[in-house]
């Protein structure tokens, strides 16, 4: 048991994948909910008020006379989805967490909104050129590998017509800084965000080159049943992703510091790109 946990407890390979489903968990998919619903936290989506500002801004640069139909990765519960409907566009959004969809689905049948929730892992897309405008809100971008990316960008390429616009953002590396390695536990006696039962969870953060962090999370129940779960995150300077987007084929239209449309400056900790293709 001591030797498994050592292993557990070393510096994993770069994108080393968890051994159980986050979105998905039956435990912690409810926490998320939860999160994503709250309208001041932002363990899960931005604050409302934020995501007030950022529909008002989106709405603005992409004016619906011209993108009309307009495609949301990673949903959630219809956060930003739902307002952007009652804006005017047709919107299809896309979650891995079935959780969220149904939440999102229930919400759109009872209010009478004809949204086109799906549930799936949009890194398996597969449209050819049906909307003028795709979203990809809270950083989701940097979470990926790189293999990950390019070929997420690929799929967004293919998926807007001409003249589309891809909206994304990502952290720089002024997110991490000041934060080194290291290691904590903690003994629960359950019901917390991670897991109902009693439990003992080990959290780790480690840094990697190329301003890619990860978040490691190795719980063990009380039966001895480890669960290891590992949120990766990337640092993007304006460089970096200008890069990447145009390896893809788009075209850079501008940069800000979120999705509000706040311009750039030297601490910033995201950064917000509207690239069209």
């Amino acid at each position: 048991m001591i030797k498994d946990l050592i292993k557990y407890l070393e510096k994993p390979t770069l994108y080393a994948k968890s051994t159980c489903e986050f979105w998905n968990d039956e435990h912690i998919s409810k926490g998320m909910l939860e999160a994503h619903l709250h309208p001041t936290w932002e363990a899960a989506s931005r604050s409302h008020d934020f995501i007030d500002k950022s529909v008002d801004w989106i709405a603005e640069i992409i004016p619906l006379s011209t993108y009309k139909n307009f495609l949301d990765l990673g949903c959630g519960p219809g956060l930003y989805t739902e307002r952007l409907y009652k804006r005017g566009y047709n919107i299809t959004g896309i979650d891995f967490s079935k959780r969220s969809i149904q939440y999102a689905n229930q919400k759109a049948v009872q209010n009478n909104q004809d949204i086109n929730y799906i549930y799936t892992d949009y890194l398996k897309m597969d449209f050819h050129e049906e909307f003028e405008a795709v979203l990809l809100i809270y950083c989701d971008f940097a979470v990926l590998s790189d293999v990950q990316r390019e070929s997420l960008l690929q799929k967004v390429y293919n998926s807007l017509k001409p003249g589309g616009v891809f909206i994304f953002d990502v952290f720089t590396a002024k997110e991490f800084e000041g934060k080194t390695e290291n290691h904590t536990w903690h003994i629960s006696e359950g019901n917390d965000f991670w897991m109902r039962e009693k439990h003992i969870r080990f959290e780790s953060h480690f840094v990697y080159e190329g301003d890619v962090r990860l978040d490691q999370n190795v719980l063990i129940d009380k039966e001895g049943q480890v669960s290891i779960f590992r949120n990766w995150f990337k640092g993007f300077t304006k460089e970096t992703i200008i890069a990447e987007v145009e390896r893809s084929g788009f075209q850079m239209c501008d940069i800000y510091a979120d999705a509000t449309g706040k311009s750039c400056f030297k601490d910033s900790s995201t950064l917000c790109i509207v690239a069209k293709k």
